[in-house]
C-alpha cells in the first residue's frame, strides 16, 4: 500500500500542469505496483541543501526533473532579485556531459531570462572549474552548474554560485533554500524565455581561462627538459576532455596520449561503473595504455572536472593509483617549495584543508612557516576563507582527500584543469632531478613522517537508508569509543555542536567552524578517526589517518605495511570490516 501522503503527492502530480511523459512515467510505476520505487520518488521534496540539487533523474518530487530544477531557479531569481535591487542582475550558466544536463542547463537559462535576468549560457558542455571563472570575469551575481559531478550515471545535479564565483555559503545558503521552499507550485515558475536575455559563450571564454591556468606555470626548465614526458590522460567520457589535452600542450607538454575509448563526452559512461577517479576500475582503461606506452604519469577527469585522480610508477616501477591526500600533499609541497626559492613567501601567505585531509599538509606548511587553515568538507568552505582573507593574506593553494585541488584564486572550486597542469609540471621537475613523483612522496615522508589514509564507506539507499547513517551517527555520539587499535582515544571532536572534549583533562572548547554533522577520534598514537554522512551521495564515510616516522627510502615497505596492519586494526575495532 502506498501511504496517504504520498499517494496525495502523485496525484497532484497526475492531475497538475506536468506533461505527458511525467504523467505516462507515473503511471507505469503505478500499473506495475512498483509501491517501493513511487514512494522513493515522493516521499519527499529533492531537497535543495546548501549547495543546490543532486538526485537520481525521473518523474517525482524527490527527483532531479524539469520541475524540480524550475522550481529551485525560480527561487534563486526571487532570492537574486531581492538581493541585487535596481541592478541588471547577470547568472552563468554551464553543463557537463550527463543526460539531460544540456536540456537542464537551456531550461534554467529560460527562467532567468524570463525573470529578466541576463543568462551568460555555455554553448556546450564546459568544465565545473571554468563556470566558477566566467562568474568572475564577467561580473555575474551568480552562477550555475548542471552536473552530479561523479555521481552514478542515474543522478543528475544543479549546484549554485555566488558572485565571487564560490559556491554559496551563509547567509546566502540559507535565504535562497527559504525563497526556494516559498515556490510551491509548478505553475509559479516564469517558463517562458526572453530570448533577447540569453547570451552565449564559447572559445573567448575557454581562452580568458587557459591564459589564467598558463600563468600558474613554475617551472618552465623543467618542462623544456622534459618536454616529451609520457602522460596518459582520460576525461572519462565527461568535460576533461574540452580543456586538460589543449592545457597541457599550452603548457608545452608534447607526449599526452588521451584515452579514446573514453574521450567522447557520454552520459552513460558506458566504460566505467562509476565515473570517478577515485575507483580503480574507473583508471583501469588509462592504467592499461600507460602500460602500453610505458608512462611516466596517468591523470584522469570526473565529469565536470573539478577532481583529478593520479596514477605513477611506485619503487617497484608498477602503476600505483596515489590518493587524494598524496597527491594534495605533493602539490601543497611543490607549490610551497617554489614560493621560497622566487623569494615570495612573506609571511603572509596561507594555504587551506578541510578537517578530513591528511595532517601532512599542515606538517608541510609549518616546514616553510606557512600559515594552514583547516576549513569543512567542500571548496565553498575553502574559497570563503580566501574571500575573508582577501586584501590582507595571499592564498597559494588548497585540497581536500577527494581528489580537488585549487590553485591560485581566479577559480573559487575546485579545478581539475589547472591541477592536471601543475601535476604534469611537477612530474617533470621529478624527472628532471632523476626522480618519480612517487619518490618525491617518499622523500616527503621521510621528513614529515609517513601519514597512511583510508575512506570507507558505506552506501544507505532511500529513505529507509537515511535514516539508517542517522542512527549511526547517533549511536557513535552516545556511545564513543574508549580506546582504538590499543591506542587511547584522546579527543573528540563534534562537528555537529562545535565541540572539542578532551578526555585526558575533561576540558571542552569551542570549535569555530559553522555545524556539520561530522564526528572525529584522536587516538594517544596520532591516529585520526573521522565520521561523516555525504552531502551528495546516499553514503556515510570513514576517514581513517595514522602515522608513523620513516627513517629513508629503504624502510618504506615495512613502514607501510606496519600502517596498513593498524588501519585493519581500527576498522575491525570500529566494526567496520
Amino acid at each position: 500500500m502506498i501511504e496517504p501522503a504520498i499517494q496525495q503527492k502523485i496525484d497532484a502530480w497526475l492531475s497538475g500542469n506536468y506533461d505527458n511523459a511525467t504523467k505516462s512515467e507515473i503511471n507505469n510505476l503505478l500499473e506495475r505496483n512498483e509501491h517501493e520505487a513511487l514512494a522513493d520518488a515522493f516521499y519527499k521534496d529533492l531537497e535543495f541543501g546548501t549547495g543546490g540539487l543532486r538526485g537520481i533523474m525521473g518523474a517525482g518530487s524527490n527527483r532531479m526533473n524539469r520541475y524540480t530544477l524550475g522550481m529551485a531557479t525560480q527561487g534563486l531569481c526571487n532570492y537574486l532579485k531581492q538581493n541585487f535591487p535596481g541592478e541588471r542582475v547577470k547568472v552563468a550558466i554551464a553543463h557537463d556531459c550527463r543526460n539531460n544536463s544540456d536540456v537542464f542547463a537551456r531550461i534554467a537559462a529560460d527562467i532567468f531570462s524570463a525573470n529578466d535576468i541576463e543568462a551568460y549560457l555555455f554553448e556546450a558542455l564546459r568544465p565545473t572549474p571554468e563556470l566558477s571563472f566566467a562568474i568572475r570575469h564577467l561580473g555575474c551575481q551568480s552562477g550555475v552548474v548542471v552536473t552530479a559531478s561523479h555521481n552514478p550515471k542515474e543522478y543528475n545535479g544543479y549546484k549554485v554560485y555566488w558572485n565571487d564565483g564560490a559556491q554559496v555559503t551563509a547567509p546566502h545558503d540559507k535565504n535562497i533554500i527559504a525563497e526556494v521552499n516559498k515556490i510551491t507550485s509548478i505553475d509559479e515558475v516564469k517558463w517562458e524565455a526572453k530570448s533577447g536575455n540569453i547570451h552565449m559563450l564559447g572559445q573567448e571564454m575557454d581562452e580568458a581561462y587557459i591564459a589564467k591556468v598558463q600563468n600558474l606555470s613554475i617551472s618552465q626548465d623543467a618542462i623544456k627538459n622534459q618536454h616529451d614526458l609520457k602522460i596518459v590522460f582520460s576525461s572519462i567520457h565527461g568535460t576533461g576532455i574540452t580543456l586538460v589535452p589543449e592545457v597541457l600542450k599550452r603548457f608545452g607538454f608534447t607526449n599526452v596520449h588521451v584515452v579514446e575509448e573514453q574521450a567522447t563526452p557520454d552520459g552513460n559512461f558506458p566504460t566505467v561503473v562509476y565515473p570517478n577517479p577515485e575507483e580503480k576500475e574507473a583508471m583501469t582503461l588509462a592504467l592499461n595504455k600507460a602500460k602500453e606506452i610505458d608512462a611516466d604519469l596517468v591523470m584522469a577527469t570526473d565529469p565536470d572536472s573539478d577532481r583529478v585522480g593520479i596514477a605513477v610508477r611506485n619503487l617497484e616501477g608498477e602503476f600505483e593509483l596515489l590518493n587524494g591526500n598524496q597527491t594534495g600533499a605533493l602539490l601543497m609541497n611543490y607549490l610551497l617549495l617554489a614560493w621560497q626559492k622566487a623569494g615570495k613567501l612573506t609571511g603572509k601567505e596561507f594555504i587551506v584543508k578541510t578537517i578530513v585531509t591528511t595532517d601532512l599538509i599542515k606538517d608541510i606548511a609549518d616546514s616553510y612557516n606557512v600559515k594552514m587553515y583547516e576549513t569543512l568538507t567542500g571548496f565553498k568552505y575553502i574559497a570563503e576563507k580566501i574571500r575573508e582573507l582577501e586584501g590582507k593574506e595571499t592564498y597559494i593553494g588548497g585540497g581536500e582527500e577527494s581528489y580537488g585541488y585549487m590553485i591560485g584564486d581566479f577559480v573559487r572550486d575546485k579545478d581539475a584543469i589547472s591541477a592536471c597542469a601543475l601535476i604534469a609540471e611537477m612530474a617533470a621537475v621529478a624527472k628532471d632531478r632523476g626522480q618519480s613523483l612517487f619518490e618525491m612522496m617518499v622523500e616527503i615522508y621521510t621528513r614529515h613522517g609517513f601519514y597512511k589514509e583510508e575512506l570507507v564507506s558505506f552506501t544507505k539507499k532511500g529513505q529507509r537508508g537515511a535514516e539508517e547513517i542517522q542512527q549511526m551517527m547517533a549511536d557513535m555520539r552516545a556511545n564513543p569509543p574508549q580506546t582504538i587499535a590499543g591506542s587511547k582515544v584522546v579527543e573528540v571532536s563534534d562537528f555537529k555542536h562545535s565541540t572539542r572534549k578532551n578526555l585526558l583533562t575533561g576540558e571542552e572548547s569551542r570549535l569555530d567552524l559553522e555545524s556539520s554533522n561530522v564526528l572525529q577520534y584522536l587516538t594517544e598514537d596520532g591516529s585520526k578517526i573521522s565520521a561523516r554522512p555525504s552531502g551528495t551521495e546516499p553514503k556515510i564515510k570513514f576517514y581513517i589517518s595514522v602515522n608513523e616516522p620513516l627513517a629513508s627510502k629503504d624502510e618504506f615497505d615495512a613502514v607501510n605495511k606496519q600502517l596498513s596492519q593498524k588501519i585493519e586494526q581500527i576498522l575491525v575495532d570500529l566494526k567496520l570490516r
